[in-house]
């Protein structure tokens, strides 16, 4: 097949979606793909002659892509989101993979977009995408679903009480931009210095605001894939919590998968994981985090609908504990993609 992944454009998480991109492209090359990595934003000044061709620089590629990471933030002030040629690549694709993290990427619009002009990509739709990346909408959703949930309450920048006490809360909670992801802006408050504190970091990223119930205790992750449940993998970072650092920096978390913990707790989690999917309206593939307490209670935090795509993030390891390695789960991925369009 000729695929294009399409990597890259502006969010916080470009550098992580270059790496997914690069992985993912590499894994289709591997399986006889004739795949190609594209950065939405920067795209290509020229059309190639031969766009999908059997024989690719991708280190060449890649480096060509992160030649533009220090104009990422110039390019959110430009009117046009795709790069130069993007649109006209992708139409030439049998499918595009979504290796986008963040903003403009997981929340719909490029879905949408490709939607209406009849390309084939790969992931959930504009609906289930737009949904379940945000996080009030996410919380709200779950509750209507009976999906249990960490309790919360959705602040705007221009409207909004600093005492815990008016939303029936208290310290220690956790503070997060509403519609975020790899936890950048993530911060767990455990005095009224820090709540103020926390409440400024997330408002600068964008207007609203989640605060919730901080559970403390052990950190899962279910990925669903073509609606089923694949094994749960427990992340235990080794300091802190599982923040951008530690997601992305080599040894900061013992992952475990399949995780240790009672056949009967995993089967409820993963029907929770599914049921959370379904209510949310997601397609082909997602992955869902946990948080279990001391009780053995657990709460679904949120649902990612692009997750991360290299060998060593969570969806491939949990792939892995089925006997299936990178290239075959990247493979797996488009032919689920595609059930959408039969």
């Amino acid at each position: 097949m000729n695929i294009v992944v399409l990597a890259g454009g502006i969010s916080t998480e470009r550098e992580i979606s270059i790496i997914s991109g690069t992985k993912v492209c590499e894994a289709l090359r591997e399986k006889e793909h004739r795949a190609i990595v594209v950065d939405v934003s920067f795209g290509k000044e020229e059309m190639p002659s031969d766009l999908f061709p059997s024989a690719y620089d991708l280190d060449r590629e890649v480096a060509y892509i992160n030649s533009f990471n220090g104009q990422a933030e110039n390019r959110k002030k430009d009117k046009e989101f795709f790069g130069s040629n993007v649109l006209e690549i992708c139409r030439q694709a049998d499918i595009v993979f979504l290796a986008l993290h963040g903003e403009n990427g997981e929340n719909g619009k490029v879905q949408a977009c490709f939607d209406l002009m009849g390309i084939k990509y790969t992931g959930t739709g504009p609906l289930g995408s737009g949904m379940a990346m945000d996080k009030g909408i996410t919380k709200s959703i779950f509750r209507s679903a009976g999906v249990p949930t960490p309790g919360g309450v959705l602040l705007k920048k221009d409207n909004y009480s600093k005492k815990l006490e008016d939303y029936q809360m208290k310290l220690p909670v956790v503070v997060k931009p509403c519609c975020g992801g790899s936890s950048v802006g993530v911060c767990i408050a455990k005095s009224q210095e820090e709540y103020e504190k926390a409440l400024e970091e997330s408002f600068s990223y964008e207007e609203e605001t989640i605060v919730e119930e901080y559970i403390q205790g052990r950190e899962f992750s279910v990925g669903v894939v073509d609606g089923e449940a694949y094994p749960i993998i427990e992340i235990a970072p080794i300091t802190g919590f599982y923040d951008y650092k530690n997601k992305y920096q080599a040894g900061a978390a013992i992952e475990t998968c399949p995780a240790e913990i009672p056949a009967e707790t995993a089967e409820k989690m993963q029907e929770a994981a599914v049921k959370g999917y379904q209510a949310l309206s997601l397609e082909s593939y997602a992955r869902l985090d946990f948080m279990m307490n001391e009780k053995g209670e657990f709460f679904c935090l949120e649902a990612n609908t692009l997750p991360g795509m290299t060998p060593t993030s969570l969806l491939p390891q949990e792939a892995g504990a089925l006997g299936m390695d990178f290239p075959a789960l990247c493979e797996r991925l488009i032919q689920v993609s595609l059930k959408k369009y039969e």
